[in-house]
């Protein structure tokens, strides 16, 4: 395997995630105090939390999360479900069984960069622009256009990060049949799922045997603490590579944070309404605010998930606009450079800005500000 390269979003958030002012580019929802998840939680997991020993847990992970997960989904049942710490491990693993040199892989972009640079560490990769012309549309003739006899993956991320876009049903299940006729596995990210302001698509192993669905507690659900992630597969072998992968890597998660995600998930409907409402909420403050200044920025708001992915119109660059904007007045965005592609040009005058935060009045209003101050 090909030595990765730094991964560019990690590297700028170690930076200055934790020490701006204004965290205004969050790809997940409002997260939870441990009181607020605990207080959803049914006598049985109460129980389970408060006397819960702290050993090793199952490498699948806890048989009630995983039954717990399944609910999530119409055709999958518990023995479909695999655990891991995060949808990181989830994706780096899946790519690894998945992929040898000999293949070929089809990633969707701008998407989360680990997945291109995953299989493109392994593998011949093509990659496959949403059209932001068109309200980033996933295209499926440049999809089929891609494909070569020995492709083995196509990935993508709906809804998008960074876009937020989610692209029609029936293009999504075209997607699928795609691929299940060509005997490719379809990777679908869907970490995002659950807070659109649209259409929810179906999760793609739901559709298909084929078919990896990947989902974790982090954006969605807001709780990235608990670093739990999942990969839905009916394929039962490749279920079991993915299995052994595993051990590895984390062997199993943690004790406590496969209860409190059990807790989270079947509470799941509440969680997700509650973030739904705080993006409502959010959205006519974020379309104001860029009517203001329409003059730099061409704005519409993400059809799901936490994130947007505006134009800056400034002469300076978009690259030392956020420099600028973090440096001078503590409000963090994502510039283009964090999403370029080693594949296919991708857009450089972009920015990603998170809607799914609670309050983000004092950080439009120093941004605002800022710009006033220019």
């Amino acid at each position: 395997m090909a030595a990765l390269p730094d991964f560019l979003l990690e590297k700028y958030f170690s930076h200055w995630e934790f020490t701006a002012r204004h965290h205004l580019t969050a790809s997940d929802a409002q997260t939870m105090k441990m009181t607020e998840l605990l207080a959803l939680a049914d006598d049985h997991d109460r129980a389970a939390w408060e006397s819960l020993a702290l050993g090793y847990t199952e490498t699948f992970g806890d048989p009630e999360l995983r039954q717990a997960i399944a609910g999530t989904y119409t055709m999958a049942n518990a023995d479909d479900v695999l655990c891991f710490a995060g949808a990181q491990e989830a994706l780096y693993l899946s790519m690894q069984v998945l992929l040898d040199p000999s293949d070929h892989a089809v990633v969707i972009t701008p998407n989360y960069q680990s997945a291109e640079t995953v299989p493109l560490s392994l593998c011949e990769v093509t990659g496959v622009a949403l059209d932001p012309e068109r309200s980033w549309a996933l295209d499926l003739d440049r999809v089929r256009e891609a494909l070569r006899p020995n492709t083995k993956v196509v990935s993508v991320n709906f809804p998008n990060n960074p876009t937020g876009a989610v692209p029609g049903t029936k293009t999504f299940t075209q997607l699928v049949r795609l691929c299940d006729e060509r005997g490719i596995h379809l990777f679908s990210d869907e970490v995002s799922r659950g807070v659109e302001r649209t259409h929810t698509l179906p999760q793609a192993v739901d559709l298909s045997e084929r078919a990896l669905s990947l989902n974790g507690t982090s954006k969605s659900l807001g709780l990235p603490g608990l670093r739990v992630g999942w990969i839905v597969c009916r394929d039962r072998e490749l279920r079991g590579q993915l299995e052994r992968a595993k051990h590895y890597t984390t062997i199993c998660n943690s004790a406590p944070s496969e209860v409190l995600a059990r807790i989270a998930i079947k509470a799941s409907e509440t969680i997700l309404e509650r973030n739904r409402a705080i993006i409502r909420t959010n959205a006519p403050k974020f379309d104001e605010f860029f009517a203001r200044h329409e003059d730099l920025f061409e704005w519409s708001s993400p059809e799901g998930g936490c994130v947007a992915y505006p134009r800056y119109l400034g002469p300076d660059g978009v690259e030392e606009f956020c420099t600028r904007l973090i440096e001078e007045a503590g409000v963090l965005l994502l510039p283009a450079s964090i999403y370029r592609s080693e594949l296919i040009d991708t857009p450089a005058d972009r920015f990603r800005i998170g809607i799914g935060r609670s309050g983000p009045e004092p950080a439009l209003a120093a941004f605002s500000d800022w710009l006033a101050r220019r």
